[in-house]
């Protein structure tokens, strides 16, 4: 599935969180980070995951309403506001919004900085 599709099967409120979502993490993540579909989602990664957007429409991503943003390595990050939700799994923190005015841009890009950060020192620990 690619974007376009995966729009197409969204409701509207859905869409909407998905686009502002996914413009803020292109417009916050350097040049070597990329975005990929997987499991039906949008899916950035750099070195290794940094972030996933996950509509509720879409099967197995654990939340029944809204669009959940994912942070692969949320349990290394420190999260200063207390921003992210720190569900069941260990390493995945996430936060739900059930509509677009819930986003907060600048925490978002403040947590997507750091997690750069980090995606950077595991390219680091590679070359030693």
């Amino acid at each position: 599935m690619n974007i376009v599709e995966l729009y197409n099967k969204l409701p509207e409120e859905e869409r909407i969180i998905v686009d502002v979502l996914r413009h803020i993490i292109i417009d916050e993540l350097p040049a070597y980070c990329k975005e990929k579909m997987s499991f039906s989602v949008p899916y950035f990664y750099g070195n290794k995951g940094i972030c996933i957007v996950w509509p509720a429409t879409i099967p197995r991503g654990g939340s029944k309403e809204g669009v959940l943003l994912g942070f692969w390595y949320g349990n290394k990050l420190r999260d200063p506001m207390n921003y992210l939700t720190r569900g069941t799994n260990k390493q995945i923190f996430y936060k739900i919004y059930r509509s677009a005015d819930e986003i907060d841009g600048e925490a978002i890009s403040g947590l997507l900085k750091e997690a750069v950060e980090l995606d950077r020192s595991f390219a680091d620990s590679k070359r030693k």
